[in-house]
Parts: C-alpha cells; sequence; structure tokens
C-alpha cells in the first residue's frame, strides 16, 4: 500500500543526454528520477519490480521510436497503467492525434516552458496516485494486505490473454493452511488473522519476479500466478513456498502433523500451445492441492 509521504518517479526518456540533463535538473527537486537513452532500456525499466509512475518519452530515437516504445507499454499488463508524455520536436497536429491515440496521456512540444512541463506532471500525477490509492483500496485484502479474489480474477483474465498471444506457459499454485480450523478454534479468532497476517505476508516475500503475483483467494486459501515459468521453476517456487511457512515456525500445538503452522499447495501449468481454459487451470491446481492435504500435508503435489 503506497504510503502518504510517496514519492513518485519519472523515467525520462530521450537519446540525447543534454535533453535528459534539462529535464532531470527540473524535476530532481520533486521526484526519483531515471533514464534511459533508447526504447529497449526504457522497456527494461518499465518492466522493473519498482515501476515508474510516469515516462516522458521522446519520440525521435533511433532502432525503437517512442511511438514503438508506447504501443509495446500498452500492449502489456504489466506496464498499461503507466501514463506516458510525449516531449518532442514534432509538432504537427496529426503527430499529436497519433500520439494520444496510442495511449500517452499528454503530448507537449519541444521547446517547452519549464513552469507549464512541471505543472502538467504534478496534475498527471496527482490523479494517477489517487486512482492508484482507490485501486488498491478495492484491489486488497484487507486483512492480510495482499491481493484479493476479484483482483486475481481481473489479472487471470489478462494475463491469460498474454501468455496465449506470447507464446508463454503460465502456472497456478493453490495453497492452503493445514488443519487451520484447529488453529482458530484453540488460539482464537484474533492469533487466527495474526497468523493468516503472517502467512500472506511471507509467500509475497517469497516470491521474487515482479510478475509473479499472490491473492488471497478465501479463507485460509491463497493462490499465486506465475507467468512466463517452465514446470521446473514451478516445482522450485511451490517447495520454496512451502518451506517458508514451515521455517516460520508459529507454534500451532493442534496440527495433526506438526508443531507448527504448515501449508499444502497444489500446481498446475498451462504450456504454449495447450488448450485448456483458465477454470480448467484453477480446477487442475485445486485437485492437486486436496491431493497434497490427503497425501500427509506440508507438501505440493503437481498435475505433471
Amino acid at each position: 500500500m503506497m504510503s502518504d509521504n510517496y514519492i513518485p518517479t519519472i523515467l525520462i526518456v530521450d537519446d540525447k543526454a543534454t535533453n535528459i540533463a534539462i529535464l532531470s535538473d527540473l524535476l530532481k527537486d520533486d521526484y526519483k528520477i531515471k533514464v534511459a537513452n533508447s526504447g529497449q532500456r526504457a522497456l527494461e525499466l518499465a518492466r522493473a519490480k519498482d515501476k515508474p509512475d510516469l515516462i516522458l518519452l521522446d519520440i525521435g530515437m533511433p532502432d525503437m521510436s517512442g511511438y514503438d516504445v508506447c504501443k509495446t507499454l500498452k500492449s502489456s499488463s504489466e506496464t498499461i497503467d503507466i501514463p506516458i508524455i510525449f516531449v518532442t520536436a514534432k509538432n504537427s497536429p496529426q503527430d499529436e492525434e497519433y500520439g494520444l491515440n496510442l495511449g500517452a496521456i499528454d503530448y507537449i512540444k519541444k521547446p517547452f516552458h519549464s513552469g507549464i512541463i512541471k505543472i502538467r506532471i504534478k496534475n498527471h500525477l496527482t490523479l494517477k496516485l489517487k486512482s492508484k490509492k482507490l485501486e488498491e483500496l478495492s484491489m486488497c485484502d484487507s486483512l492480510t494486505g495482499i491481493s484479493n479474489r476479484r483482483f486475481f480474477d481481473e489479472m487471470l483474465e489478462k494475463i491469460c490473454k498474454e501468455v496465449q498471444r506470447d507464446s508463454k506457459n503460465l502456472a497456478v499454485i493453490m495453497l492452503d493452511i493445514d488443519y487451520f480450523k484447529l488453529y482458530n478454534d484453540n488460539y482464537g479468532h484474533w492469533m487466527g488473522d495474526e497468523c493468516l497476517s503472517k502467512v500472506a505476508k511471507t509467500l509475497q516475500q517469497s516470491l521474487k519476479r515482479s510478475t509473479d503475483l499472490i491473492a488471497r483467494y478465501g479463507g485460509e486459501e491463497f493462490v499465486v500466478l506465475l507467468k512466463d515459468i517452465d514446470k521446473n521453476g514451478a516445482i522450485k517456487v511451490a517447495q520454496s513456498l512451502v518451506d517458508s511457512i514451515s521455517n516460520l515456525n508459529i507454534p500451532h500445538d493442534f496440527s495433526l502433523i506438526s508443531k507448527h503452522v504448515t501449508i499444502s499447495a497444489g500446481v498446475a501449468i498451462k504450456e504454449v500451445g495447450e488448450e485448456i481454459s483458465k477454470e480448467e487451470l484453477i480446477k487442475k491446481a485445486d485437485i492437486e492441492l486436496y491431493r497434497a492435504k490427503n497425501s500427509g500435508r506440508n507438501r505440493f503435489c503437481t498435475a505433471f
């Protein structure tokens, strides 16, 4: 969740060092600044875990134009929501219309007035951050602080289309806290809520890639979405998640398999070219979760 003293990050993209220096000097007192001197580097920074809050993008760059960068960013669920402002010497109405139709939120012509560009950036970021806070509240599980079922369902829809388009694998891991009802019944619901929060935080911290998603699926059940991963990678992630909770050593004297809280998990994967719906993928992972529970718990099972 974004804090009240959050400082936005602006990514400045231009192949001319002097242009980057001018914009950096203008904005560095109010924002965190990242820079890229090529379209490819801009894409790398935009896809990083600490994504920029706004991109100032030049159009006329060699190898990959600003238009191409914008198209790529707006075609991916990872980066579609990053506001883009074109800052360019192209000054015809047709150029401006084309840039805005690609998904940019503004089009600033060079040479620009420093006061005007600062105000425009401030206004766009204020709107973006307010929208982000509202979105976080609506998509966040209030108890654990991670994503909720609604957000997961929306992202599953988007990412399924993405992996189909890009010919990538998609894995789902369903997880459940073992004997959580016995934990709640004997330690009380307040302690149960504390346990859920600790488990959720640990699971989230165990995921290493910016594209990995975890959500609370309901009750003591969680779900993980892993884009562009093979079977061995999915197995490693599942094992690390199971181990991370076991290593927390949260006391559970009423568990039938351990003296501390554990989880069970089920893994399913949709490989490139495989005809399987998102509902079937979730169902496969759920079946494997219950197979893990029936075969002793504190472990994972796979559908492959």
